[in-house]
């Protein structure tokens, strides 16, 4: 059985939530899934203060005390997440983007290789794809494998017409998604994912040390030496790129 968690960024049951539930019922017709609703708005999230210690300490340094960690574990536990969100002011919610900056941290240690994300936006009528966009950028920098999502357009009063089409883009999102959670291999990192790993832990050689909680975790993890964050079989044109991006980044962090 596959465990799949919704993040929800709306602070009422309506729309988002509806979709939602449309999305699972459709998971459910294909596979065998425990689901799990996480409304943000019922945990304590505190906003961010910069202080960065959870980038050079950890984030149990971290001072703020709320439910992060319970957050964190329910990731963990899954094997796909669903983040879903009205389109605020063309972009997430309030509680959806104070979410992403507490897990800032995770940026710099990602940690949820083997698992898939997904989004889910309602908009009222524009803007939502780059909001579809975003989220499932921050998913890939936490280590997730991103599927493509669905942005809803829902109008109210809301014609037969536009649910039937709604419906419609939540069974091939659904799909999408049911698919990915199908297949556990980790996959091949894009020219873009290979560079950004290497230019990231070549920063870390030159400007950090054993002091500094991002060193220690890529030390601790073999980042170091390895070809990228897990096991893979890279292509000669790939292995040869890493080395440039290798060669790279060292004429830019000595700057």
């Amino acid at each position: 059985m596959k465990k799949v968690i919704a993040f929800i960024g709306s602070p009422r049951k309506h729309s988002t939530y509806q979709a939602l539930q449309e999305f699972e019922q459709q998971l459910k017709n294909s596979l065998d899934i425990d689901f799990e609703y996480v409304f943000l708005k019922d945990y304590r999230l505190d906003r961010c203060h910069g202080c960065l210690r959870c980038f050079d300490e950890g984030e149990e340094k971290c001072p703020l005390q709320d439910d992060r960690d319970l957050l964190v574990a329910k990731m963990d536990a899954a094997h796909g997440v669903i983040f879903a969100t009205p389109n605020y002011s063309f972009h997430v919610s309030a509680l959806m983007k104070t979410y992403i900056d507490r897990l800032a941290f995770i940026f710099h240690r990602p940690r949820f290789f083997g698992k898939v994300c997904t989004a889910l936006v309602m908009q009222g009528i524009y803007g939502g794809n780059t909001t579809r966009t975003y989220l499932e950028k921050i998913g890939a920098n936490w280590g997730f494998r991103p599927v493509k999502g669905c942005v809803l357009t829902a109008l109210e009063p809301r014609t037969e017409k536009a649910q039937k089409k709604i419906s419609n883009q939540i069974s091939k999102a659904a799909t999408r998604f049911a698919k990915a959670l199908n297949r556990d291999q980790l996959t091949n990192p894009s020219f873009y994912r290979l560079m950004m790993f290497r230019f990231q832990r070549t920063g870390m050689k030159g400007l950090q040390d054993d002091h500094y909680k991002d060193y220690r975790y890529f030390k601790e993890q073999g980042w170091f030496e390895s070809d990228y964050f897990y096991p893979v079989s890279l292509s000669v044109f790939k292995k040869v790129a890493g080395s440039l991006f290798d060669r790279l980044g060292r004429r830019l962090f000595q700057q």
